[in-house]
């Protein structure tokens, strides 16, 4: 039966079990098997990767395997300019638009206090995210491999494990994206952006206290919640400073 030497790099290793990671390993096939349903065979959903080598040549996701090939799979570039080579997707994955799978609800609202455009609902379906993500541009947000191994699904992050903090701090790093956070710009309710409202415009809708302490309101133009920098304000801040600076600091 023929086989191939496989050997994938970074954090492509955590969908691996772990005597295949950061090694080489071999993989026997039947009958013509593309490079794309091989790796995702063993566990690597394609969105998260950008170059495939084989035998030193780049190859797109169409690439047949031959016996004895040697392959080198790796993950996104967003920071490292590989132009020469074959890019496994027509756009970049640097965009600021995302869909979130389910389960995901706490991701969802501080990738909104840090003014992401994320579509979220907990009742959408897999259809429905991939439908949304093709349609508007977005990248999907999941903990599930499965729906990232579809072949409509060009451009996806797998959330690891890990704290809110870390896995959101793990997406901006990976789309290199902190220049553009604006935080405290979105409705956490309905992803909208909002905008400022006189205090006098809506004086019948803040609580007493509140009126005495604060002047600058926030307004959603879809929902119609009324924001402004109370006590959760202050707890939400310190989260983004988290997020946004390295634990140290």
């Amino acid at each position: 039966m023929p086989k191939a030497t496989f050997r994938f790099y970074e954090e492509l290793n955590d969908f691996l079990p772990n005597h295949r990671r950061k090694t080489d390993f071999e993989a026997t096939f039947k009958g013509k098997r593309s490079i794309k349903d091989m790796i995702e065979a063993l566990g690597v959903p394609h969105t998260e990767i950008d170059l495939i080598l084989v035998n030193g040549n780049s190859v797109d996701f169409n690439y047949i395997l031959q016996d004895e090939d040697r392959v080198s799979v790796y993950p996104v570039f967003e920071s490292l300019n590989i132009t020469n080579v074959t890019r496994l997707r027509k756009l970049p994955l640097r965009r600021n638009k995302f869909v979130a799978d389910i389960n995901l609800g706490d991701i969802v609202k501080y990738m909104r206090v840090l003014g992401l455009d994320l579509y979220y609902h907990p009742l959408f379906s897999t259809r429905e995210i991939i439908e949304i993500s093709k349609r508007e541009n977005r990248i999907i947000l999941t903990k599930s491999r499965k729906l990232l191994k579809f072949k409509e699904v060009s451009h996806g992050i797998f959330i690891r494990p890990g704290t809110t903090t870390e896995q959101i701090r793990r997406i901006i790093d990976c789309l290199d994206i902190k220049d553009n956070i604006n935080p405290f710009s979105r409705c956490l309710g309905c992803n909208t952006l909002l905008n400022i409202v006189p205090k006098e415009k809506i004086l019948d809708r803040i609580p007493p206290k509140t009126k005495e302490f604060c002047d600058e309101y926030f307004q959603c133009p879809s929902c119609d919640k009324i924001y402004w920098k109370g006590t959760h304000f202050i707890h939400m801040k310190k989260v983004v400073r988290q997020i946004l600076d390295h634990p140290e600091s």
